[in-house]
């Protein structure tokens, strides 16, 4: 089976956030969430990932409704489980036990078996003079590459 090519990313994360440590993760899907995801109608950018009763979701994930699904439609922003080993789950708990750490999804794509699957990391908050330090390096690197090119 040949994978589709999706590959709905949150481009802002690396901007917002210190990112540390990449898991990735099947997710839990009814069937017309599955296709819309496959047609690339998919956000991740407002969403955020929990740990709940020892299982991780993901929150606020917006999949728009399949047009031909007539009243077995899903809803739009439902709580999605994330499949993960026990082992993964218990660092993640301990990684959320400090205050100001946060999972943030990073981007959602069809495996080489046809599942879809969510790539998130464990990522810290940065501070408005990080994002500017952050600008000011691509900014540099950028520089660079252009007296290269000359």
């Amino acid at each position: 089976m040949k994978a589709a090519q999706v590959n709905i990313k949150n481009k802002k994360a690396s901007f917002e956030y210190f990112l540390e440590e990449r898991f990735t993760a099947g997710m839990l899907l009814s069937g017309t969430e599955i296709k819309s995801i496959r047609a690339g109608k998919a956000s991740i950018l407002e969403a955020y990932c929990i740990v709940h009763k020892g299982e991780v979701f993901i929150r606020n994930m917006h999949v728009t409704a399949y047009e031909n699904g007539s009243f077995y439609n899903h809803t739009p922003r439902a709580d999605r489980k994330l499949l993960l080993n026990r082992k993964e789950i218990n660092r993640i708990e301990k990684f959320l036990s400090v205050k100001g750490n946060t999972l943030i999804p990073l981007k959602v794509f069809i495996s080489e078996k046809g599942w879809a699957k969510l790539e998130f990391a464990c990522a810290t908050g940065k501070k408005l003079h990080d994002k500017r330090q952050t600008l000011k390096e691509k900014d540099d690197k950028r520089e660079m590459d252009r007296a290269m090119k000359r």
